[in-house]
């Protein structure tokens, strides 16, 4: 049946006399019934009311997506993409605990940043997590990277995958070398608009509905609509960033499956504004690219800055410059920030409290590890 086509009246469950009448009134689509008031819809049927109440719920009910859930279903766990307890772990308990768990099942979740802050570390981990049972903070179920930009970073990946016992060092090692990580990552190259909304409206939801994928990452989502439009495009640009980021929140929500998007930043050139710190970083003289439009869409928005210095673990004995992990908004988390860095087994919290964030863009490197002066990459 199609909402705006012809509708086959025979596949409702009415009684026939009111099909004859809706067929002698020439009424032909699902939308002319739903569009018509109770009154009208009388007059041109000439129907009884309790007919045309009938006659209104059936068409409703057949294209109802999904079925209504009771709070007493909630309650007994019979609907779980609804419950909002799992979430898709970091791996870090230190990151995982200023997410309040990790990365929501449902809605868009956003990391922006500048070139070389860790962004794309970020996605490649979350797609190694993913796989893991959901009793260690995974899915079970494998991701899929959508790049727009550079090519997939295949040698990171492999060293990633390499070090998840160093990385996860709680976790049943027999556990994390049963699992085939590099088998479920499904990789697509998109190079404009165009080939982009074909992927995630065509052949995400074929991975998606056969339980092969649970993850979908998008690096970065800002590079076509930068490319694409001129500076005069803007509600042309705008119109197509609606339509890819509804069809994102369709993906997750249908399949309880966390979305994340990485995303550019751009600098703010009139120095720091007020108005703006609910969708920046505080003091900082950059913003998520895409403006108002795509930041929206955005469910979570977290931003991620690499700071001067060169920071070390102490147990694992590498070295890494510091970044600061920051919430900008969430709905169900407050303003409030991290110290990480990135390892060749993968990223870390440094093992720091997670503090607010207040109006100064230095934050003191309260961690276990060593300060040096010197930058570190």
């Amino acid at each position: 049946m199609v909402f705006m086509g012809n509708m086959d009246w025979e596949q409702l469950e009415l009684n026939p006399r009111i099909i004859a009448a809706v067929k002698k009134a020439n009424v032909k689509s699902a939308r002319e019934i739903l569009s018509l008031s109770g009154p009208d819809l009388q007059r041109l049927t000439h129907l009884s009311k309790s007919d045309v109440q009938h006659l209104h719920t059936a068409v409703a009910v057949s294209y109802r997506r999904h079925s209504p859930v009771t709070a007493l279903q909630v309650h007994r766990g019979e609907c779980p993409s609804l419950e909002p307890g799992h979430k898709l772990s970091l791996a870090c308990p230190v990151l995982d605990a200023l997410l309040r768990g990790g990365v929501p099942l449902s809605g868009i979740t956003e990391l922006a940043g500048e070139s070389s802050a860790g962004k794309t570390q970020f996605g490649l981990q979350l797609c190694l997590s993913v796989q893991y049972p959901l009793a260690y903070g995974g899915l079970n179920s494998g991701a899929v990277y959508i790049c727009t930009e550079d090519s997939f970073p295949i040698k990171r990946l492999l060293q990633l995958i390499t070090q998840q016992a160093r990385l996860r060092p709680e976790l049943p090692q027999a556990l994390i070398r049963s699992i085939r990580f590099s088998d479920n990552i499904y990789i697509e190259h998109v190079a404009d608009l165009g080939a982009l909304q074909a992927c995630v409206s065509q052949r995400v939801p074929i991975l998606l509905s056969r339980g092969l994928v649970r993850l979908v990452v998008v690096d970065s989502v800002a590079a076509l609509f930068r490319s694409e439009f001129q500076a005069d495009e803007g509600i042309e640009r705008a119109r197509h960033m609606l339509a890819f980021a509804a069809t994102l929140h369709r993906l997750s929500h249908n399949y309880s499956t966390p979305v994340l998007c990485i995303n550019q930043v751009t600098d703010v050139m009139d120095g720091p504004d007020p108005a703006h710190c609910n969708f920046g970083l505080v003091d900082n003289k950059v913003l998520p690219a895409l403006g108002m439009a795509w930041a929206n869409q955005v469910m979570v928005r977290l931003m991620l800055l690499r700071l001067p210095g060169c920071v070390g673990t102490g147990e694992q004995g590498g070295t890494s410059a510091p970044r600061r992990l920051e919430v900008v908004f969430a709905p169900h988390l407050p303003r409030a920030s991290c110290l990480c860095g990135v390892w060749e087994e993968g990223v870390r919290g440094l093992p720091n409290r997670p503090r607010s964030v207040t109006n100064s863009n230095t934050m003191r490197l309260e961690t276990t590890g060593e300060l040096g002066r010197n930058e570190c990459t």
